[in-house]
């Protein structure tokens, strides 16, 4: 049974984009495929708070298209979606928010 999850402090859950083809439009099995390092916030923790006690606020939010290191974060499974792979990773991991042109 799947669960739900609610990320704590400056963690992030994160729905892994699709990737299905090659830049020459060729269809790769999975095992071939290079994972995406692009995906969409699906839940964000409250925040943390700095050393000197100031809470600092997440700076992404849900529905925000994000860009992450090659091995940023852990694999999970969440509830509801059981084809979609997400990944758990701290907001530091994250290395900026897409936008459009």
């Amino acid at each position: 049974m799947d669960k739900k999850i609610k990320p704590l402090g400056n963690r992030v859950l994160i729905k892994r984009s699709k990737k299905l083809e090659s830049k020459g439009g060729i269809l790769l099995p999975d095992s071939a495929q290079e994972k995406p390092r692009e995906g969409e916030v699906i839940a964000v923790g409250p925040g943390r708070t700095d050393e000197n006690g100031i809470f600092e606020p997440m700076n992404v939010q849900v529905g925000d298209r994000v860009l992450f290191g090659a091995y940023a974060g852990t694999e999970v499974k969440h509830a509801g979606d059981d084809k979609a792979e997400h990944l758990i990773m701290t907001e530091d991991d994250i290395l900026g928010v897409l936008t459009k042109a």
